[in-house]
């Protein structure tokens, strides 16, 4: 069975998306209805930015969701998934390549997702850290007995979640995970603490964005992050989306879950092979390709 699976934040390079844009009328004609939608250019960041121009808030989410689903579009008829999931934002770019979101409102969605994910991060000063080498329960009774707001963000893959939480906490997380035996416990530049109590300003916002905007029913199940099982009710998609942002990313629990379905081949649609690595982690048997674009050249 094939799954396709979606890259979140992180996966931004600059050049991203011109093959397609260059090569596919398709292709040229969503973003070009993405820089009207958007209200500014996101084609000449994404085309000609700088690493730093990406790396703004309202530039990365949409330039990563416009990557992978305009991406998926240019697929046509081969792209035949029998399941999806996305890390983070990328179960935004999934929703739409399974047909439960348009491509309007999807993007739509994710832009406002950015910008009142900033919003929370100018609230307090947060961050999160990357821990390698730990069994997760660990790390979850580590943050447990931290002072202050620190809880597991990201299950990636065995032996790999990222913390989130306040600066003071996560730092002396960070300490205590380093004296268990951690390999690397590592703070990263990131402008807040995501999929964290501390998002809730911004849940509340998305909240009310997504409550107003018509889902359908994907094509295929989707392994959403907050309960890495295969949902294909609107209202449970909906309230799943929700959740996301102060709840953890269970991708290591989401691939053994579609593995356990019948997932053999997995084929990462947008920037980068990071989910791809992490499948490896996950499970080693698993057929990992990225998804291609064809010139008729």
């Amino acid at each position: 069975m094939n799954a396709y699976i979606f890259p979140g934040q992180g996966a931004q390079f600059s050049g991203m998306g011109l093959n397609l844009y260059e090569n596919s009328p398709l292709a040229q004609e969503l973003f070009e209805k993405a820089n009207d939608i958007l209200g500014f250019s996101i084609t000449d960041i994404m085309f000609e930015g700088s690493a730093e121009d990406l790396k703004e808030t309202k530039v990365t989410q949409p330039a990563i969701f416009l990557h992978s689903v305009i991406l998926a579009k240019t697929l046509g008829d081969s792209f035949k998934p029998d399941m999806v999931a996305g890390h983070s934002l990328g179960e935004f770019s999934a929703l739409v390549a399974a047909g439960a979101l348009t491509f309007e409102d999807g993007l739509k969605l994710v832009s406002q997702r950015a910008q009142a994910m900033q919003k929370a991060c100018e609230l307090q000063p947060s961050t999160m850290a990357a821990v390698l080498g730990l069994d997760d329960d660990v790390v979850e009774k580590i943050c447990a007995t931290t002072e202050g707001v620190v809880v597991a963000a990201n299950y990636n893959c065995p032996g790999q979640l990222v913390i989130s939480g306040e600066i003071d906490a996560i730092n002396k997380a960070c300490e205590a995970l380093k004296e268990e035996g951690a390999r690397r416990a590592l703070v990263l530049p990131v402008g807040g603490a995501f999929h964290s109590p501390m998002m809730e300003p911004a849940r509340e916002e998305l909240a009310a964005a997504i409550e107003n905007t018509n889902f359908s029913k994907p094509n295929c199940p989707i392994y959403q992050n907050v309960t890495a099982s295969a949902v294909t009710d609107e209202n449970e998609i909906k309230a799943n989306l929700i959740s996301q942002l102060t709840a953890p990313v269970r991708w290591t629990q989401s691939v053994q879950q579609m593995i356990a379905d019948g997932a053999t081949n997995f084929t990462e649609v947008g920037p980068g092979k990071v989910l791809q690595g992490l499948v490896k982690k996950i499970h080693r048997e698993a057929e990992t390709a990225s998804a291609t674009f064809e010139t008729n050249a």
